[in-house]
């Protein structure tokens, strides 16, 4: 795929703000006709730089009323198995492979406090590749 321009870097952004934007809305933003907008849309698609849409949601009134970053120093080699174990464990909002002082770095959102505390100790710390974590509280999300 050829660099994205100005105008599809714009597009994306309309996108990142409201992926419910209609085409028409975001090509009038963008200043390029509806077909325009359509035909890039489906290129970055296509292209694999648009992965999805999705929906931000206040994990609070979801009634997730404690979060954390939990990280992971695990067994390096077993990265695909952990991984595939963590993507079993429903309160895992995201996770990601990073490199530093830790190997993985997790969202968890769980109901409450002693539900979080289940989660690290019962489903996280029971796989047995996993050789610590640490758990960082959440006080407030921004957006």
């Amino acid at each position: 795929m050829a660099a994205l321009d100005e105008i599809d870097h714009a597009i994306l952004g309309e996108l990142r703000r409201d992926a419910r934007a209609s085409m028409t809305a975001i090509a009038d933003t963008v200043h390029i006709s509806r077909a325009g907008a359509h035909a890039r849309i489906k290129r970055l698609t296509d292209a694999g730089v648009i992965t999805g849409y999705t929906v931000r949601t206040d994990p609070v009134l979801l009634g997730h009323h404690a979060s954390a970053y939990v990280t992971l120093a695990i067994e390096q080699a077993t990265w695909q198995d952990v991984r595939d174990r963590l993507r079993a464990i429903p309160e895992i909002e995201h996770m990601a492979l990073v490199g530093g002082d830790f190997d993985v770095i997790l969202l968890v959102r769980a109901n409450d406090a002693r539900d979080l505390r289940r989660i690290v100790l019962e489903d996280i710390q029971a796989i047995p590749s996993i050789r610590s974590t640490r758990t960082t509280l959440i006080f407030e999300d921004f957006d």
